[in-house]
Formats: structure tokens, sequence, C-alpha cells
């Protein structure tokens, strides 16, 4: 079993064959899952590597725990301590590396329509070359000239590409409750369990906004201070009831007879959610009380022990980064890609309802290959592929500036450390703040947009 899957790593490595686990109890795989995920690995890989380029906490441990670490450093001509390989600069560089190597294979796979072709074999293997070839990219950026200029462009091209990626997260999150919605409705005329569930969700989605939205208002609102957060707290909770009631209003269920609470119950909790963000990336407001300047508008667990901030550091970076792959991978679908045309989907209605629906379905038959006594894979592409390899790489692409825009803290960049990236500031608040904007009227045009647009939703 040994040598066979030794061999078959070895040609995903230096070959064009798709990758899978040595392991033969695992599931088999499909070609195309395999490859976005190995993307998705490169992605999260770099990623790690831009923490730990802003995290003075590693630096420090580096330093006491290699020996000769400063005449390392000067071996490598990475100065003082190795101090051009940390900080915003680094990290800027690192991900100026990583965009370029998705915006090559962006337009390296330009009308790839199968996976037979010499293109769509290098997208789908050559994995350690590529592996090479993403670090020859993230070292070159160091040796770029003109360096006080080339990062100045580059942070307003990479605030461009965040917020470009911020909006396709936005869509993705509307065109998730339409989905989520439509496909739990056609299992309502087989089984009115179906119906059962989707109430109770809708249930628990409304409880879960209300109860947000009366937690913010009693930790995030002071009587003397905190101005911006009762109002921003109440324009957001009404806009969210708007958008319900838009929901079920007669003129939509006209058009839309699929169209109920569940969806605005879903934009409703990531409104919220980012709403509770916004506040917390606020800059701390004080109040003088009896003398003493007092913290206010703050949840108590901010106002606790480092560890305390440590856990909630790190929780709302898994959450943050997961939101980031997770947005990457989904959005990549020839179905995510027509939702962001804001159009109806060109695929004939064949919708079963699943409670995992994120996933595709694998009714369909395809070619299978054992791989020599490892996990099996699934050639699904040879007739056609099953998503835009160009645009898979140029959401990577944008999401590589969303990366770097978000660990460098936007504008707020000198003297950031990775340990600081959920304190506040002021540039972070009002993105969350305009992205509920966004996201409630992106969802209230999919509400008006067959109106408006009637023939691009015609089936």
């Amino acid at each position: 079993m040994c040598t066979p899957c030794c061999v078959s790593q070895l040609a995903c490595c230096c070959g064009s064959a798709a990758c899978s686990c040595c392991c033969n109890c695992c599931p088999k795989i499909k070609q195309s899952t395999g490859t976005r995920i190995m993307y998705a690995f490169y992605f999260l890989l770099v990623t790690v590597v831009c923490c730990i380029m802003m995290s003075p906490t590693v630096e420090e441990e580096l330093r006491g725990r290699i020996p000769f670490y400063s005449e390392l450093c000067e071996r490598m001509n990475a100065g003082e301590n190795c101090k051009t390989l940390v900080g915003y600069t680094a990290v800027y560089k690192v991900c100026f590396g990583m965009a370029c190597f998705f915006l090559f294979f962006a337009f390296f796979t330009i009308r790839v329509n199968n996976s037979t072709g010499c293109r769509a074999a290098v997208h789908n293997g050559f994995w350690l070359l590529k592996f090479i070839v993403l670090v020859a990219c993230c070292a070159g950026a160091f040796f770029i000239p003109g360096q006080e200029t080339f990062l100045e462009v580059w942070r307003y091209i990479g605030a461009a590409g965040g917020f470009f990626f911020l909006l396709i997260q936005l869509m993705m999150l509307v065109e998730f409750a339409h989905r989520w919605n439509t496909n739990w409705n056609s299992g309502v005329k087989y089984n009115r369990l179906w119906y059962a569930a989707l109430a109770f969700v809708t249930l628990m989605l409304f409880s879960g906004a209300v109860a947000a939205l009366v937690f913010m208002g009693v930790f995030y609102t002071d009587p003397e201070a905190c101005l911006l957060n009762k109002i921003f707290l109440g324009i957001n909770g009404s806009l969210c009831f708007i958008v319900s009631l838009l929901a079920i209003s007669p003129c939509i269920q006209k058009l839309q007879p699929t169209s109920g609470l569940l969806q605005p119950g879903v934009i409703s909790v990531y409104v919220m959610y980012l709403t509770f963000s916004a506040f917390s990336s606020k800059p701390k407001e004080m109040v003088e009380r009896n003398g003493v300047n007092t913290t206010v508008c703050v949840f108590p667990l901010n106002a606790g022990t480092e560890s305390d901030k440590k856990i909630v550091t790190i929780f709302g970076t898994v959450i943050l980064f997961g939101c980031i792959l997770y947005s990457c991978l989904t959005s990549t679908t020839r179905r995510s890609s027509a939702a962001l045309r804001v159009c109806r989907n060109s695929e004939p209605e064949a919708e079963r309802a699943r409670c995992c629906f994120c996933f595709g379905d694998d009714t369909d038959d395809y070619d299978e290959e054992n791989t020599g006594g490892g996990q099996n894979v699934v050639y699904d592409e040879r007739e056609a592929t099953i998503y835009s390899y160009s645009y898979f790489h140029s959401v990577f692409f944008l999401g590589s500036l969303y990366v770097m825009m978000t660990v460098t803290n936007w504008f707020h960049y000198d003297n950031h450390k990775i340990e600081k990236l959920l304190d506040g500031s002021w540039s972070v608040f009002w993105i969350k703040m305009v992205s509920c904007w966004v996201c409630l009227f992106l969802y209230m045009w999919t509400l008006f947009a067959p109106m408006v647009c009637p023939r691009r939703f015609e089936a």
C-alpha cells in the first residue's frame, strides 16, 4: 500500500494527477473539490505567515529560542533582529506575492472549459512546483525597488480590492439565504416536516437577532455617552424590521411565492453580528463619574484580564478567517456566479431538500479512479468544469488583498500587532457599519429586482 500511495503523491506534486489522502478509509473526493482545498490550504498557509509577521510575541519567542538569532538575521540581510521580515511592510510584500500568484492563474485559466487540456492540468496538479512559485513570488516582493512608493500605491490597491471582496462576501450571504429558503421549501410538498423545520429555524434566527439587539442596548449604550451606538442600533434594528415586512408583503409574494421570513432572519442575524463587531471595534469612550474616568459601552469581558482578551481575540480571528475561506470557496460555483450577476440561475430547477444543502448533490455519476490503496478520486470535470477556474483565482486574488488590509488594521497600520486585531479603530468601525447597510440594500434589491428587471428573471 505504501509504494503505490507514494507514487500517487509524487504524481500529484510533480504531475497532473489529482491529490488524495493515503488512507483508503477516507470517503471518495471529487477532483474539483480536492483542487479547491489545496488552493485554500496555500491561502491559509500564507495568512498564518502574515499573522506571525505581525506578532511581536512570536518575534520575541524566536529571538529567545533560536541560537545566534541576530547573526543569522545579518547574514540573511534582513536587518537588525530581522526587522525587514516583520511588521506591516513585510505583510504587504508577502500578500503582494500571493496576490500576483492568484492573478497570474486568473489570466492563465481564462476560458478553460474542461480538465483535459494542459492549462487545466496545471491548475489541478503540479502542487509542489506551484508551491515553489508561490514562495518565490512572496520572497521576490522583498527585492522590489522604491519600497516607499510601492507600499503607498499597494496600500490603496489593497483597500480597493478588500472593499470589492467584502461586497462579494455580502452578496454570497444574500445568495445563501435565498438558496436555503428555496431548498427547504422544495421539500414542503413532499414532507410537512420541512415546513416545521423552516418555522423552527426562522423563529430561532429572529430570537437571536432580538436577543442581540437587547444585549447591545444594555451593554453598548450609556445615558451620558455613546451617541453613535444609540443611533446606529436604532437604524439597523429598524431596517431589519422593514426588510422582514417587505419579504412577506403581497407585492413581493406575487412575484416570489417562496419569499418568506427565513431570508430576512438570516440577514438580521448577520447585521446584528456586524453591528456588535463594529461597536467592539470602536475606540473606547470614557466618562468621568465621581471624579474617576470610567470606560463605558464595552462588554465586561473586554475589560477583564489579559487571558480573557486573548480568548476573545483568538475566537474572533478564527471566525473572521473562516468567513474569508468560506467566501472564497463558495462564491466560485456557477450557481453563485449567476447570483452575483443578479439573474435567475440557468440550471433547471431540480431542488432536492437537504439539511446540508451547501454541499453539492452527489447523485451524479462520474469516472472514479483508485489511487493505489488510498482515497478514491472522482474525476467530475472531464466533460465540463464545475466552476470557473479564472473566476476562482480572481476571488482568491481579492481575498489576498482583504487579508492584507485586515491583518494590518486597514489604514491604522502603524505600530499595529496581530494581538490587537479586534481592538478599536475608527476605520474598522465604519467599514463594518457600512457593510451592514450594503447587506440590507443588496437583500432589498433582490426583493425588488424582479419588478424592476422582469426579463432577467424569466424562467
